[in-house]
């Protein structure tokens, strides 16, 4: 049985840890408690989390150490990652997971950060959220509505609309089904790439990390189960490569649907001056994914850029390739 952690209410603590590299600058720390502390939260912060080692936010035992506290915190509900880079893969053999599975809470970041959700979910059956952190998020001044209610919207227990009960939260939920990830989004990007409507399991996050798991003892699963996936600053016959690479070890044949996040620079710069004939990442997409015959949509709205739904890893989901969405079919928080 998957378990939902619960979820969260104003005045919660929030355990900001960084699992992977450091900020570029040590003062995002202290603008990210700034961040939360405006949205309703208290927050408290991993020992390590202002240390550095080479690349890394401190050593391999400070930040796996950092990740355990915060889960075995009665005083924390919930976890945020500062942000992604690299390095989290080296925690995975550090964890116990008996001990996070009963100690389950909300868990939060995307990039790097998606080799903890592959192992939270293949080792703790725990339900983790792919959404937006705090140094590539949270403090940008632009940061859109978007973002932000469907941070609040999936972790928090929505309210009763019966009469006389408006104030009553639901014992667990996410949001209606019939609102998808798409719902307050505004931008243009979204297209179908093979129509059809799939239901399963929700599975991804950034597809260079997936890839690294193959072959591991946290790789999660692909048979019956909904891909999603996004990358930043790979070029097409990356894409390429990875999509192949998923072909060849015959997991892509295994899922039951597509959906593909915003790509952030993911062109390639030479390709106008290039006497070579060069693919766009829509036509690597369209080669390698359309002869799977099964629902794909592009464009939806995660990944490296503003606009950022949380995705709850783990959870039921519907892939609806005929309305370009994602929607959520069971609830994912107690």
């Amino acid at each position: 049985m998957l378990i939902r952690p619960r979820h969260l209410s104003p005045g919660d603590t929030l355990g900001l840890i960084a699992p992977a590299s450091a900020p570029p600058d040590p003062r995002a720390i202290d603008r990210s408690v700034g961040v939360l502390e405006a949205l309703g939260f208290k927050v408290k912060l991993a020992p390590s989390i202002r240390k550095r080692h080479g690349y890394l936010a401190g050593t391999d035992r400070d930040r796996a150490s950092d990740l355990m506290q915060m889960f075995t915190d009665h005083r924390v509900q919930g976890i945020l990652c500062l942000r992604g880079g690299y390095g989290t893969a080296r925690l995975l053999p550090l964890l116990d997971y008996r001990v996070i599975r009963n100690h389950a809470k909300i868990f939060v970041g995307y990039s790097d950060i998606t080799s903890l959700h592959c192992a939270f979910l293949t080792k703790a059956n725990l339900i983790s959220f792919h959404g937006p952190m705090l140094n590539s998020d949270f403090n940008h001044a632009d940061f859109p509505d978007f973002t932000r209610q469907s941070f609040l919207r999936t972790l928090r227990a929505p309210k009763s609309r019966r009469p006389g009960a408006e104030s009553r939260p639901l014992p667990s939920a996410l949001c209606p089904p019939s609102s998808g990830i798409v719902q307050g989004y505004r931008r243009k990007t979204i297209k179908i790439l093979q129509r059809g409507v799939a239901h399963g399991q929700l599975i991804g996050g950034n597809l260079s990390v997936l890839c690294t798991t193959i072959g591991t003892p946290w790789q999660p699963p692909f048979r019956g189960r909904i891909l999603f996936f996004e990358d930043l600053s790979e070029q097409p016959y990356r894409f390429d490569r990875m999509l192949t690479y998923l072909l060849n070890c015959g997991l892509l044949q295994q899922v039951a649907g597509i959906g593909v996040g915003l790509n952030a620079n993911c062109e390639d710069p030479t390709a106008q001056r290039s006497k070579e004939y060069r693919q766009t990442l829509e036509e690597v997409l369209q080669e390698r994914l359309l002869p799977l015959k099964i629902p794909v949509v592009t464009g939806l709205p995660f990944g490296h850029v503003p606009h950022n739904a949380t995705l709850p890893v783990g959870a039921q989901v519907t892939l609806d390739a005929e309305q370009g969405d994602l929607l959520v079919t069971e609830l994912v928080v107690s």
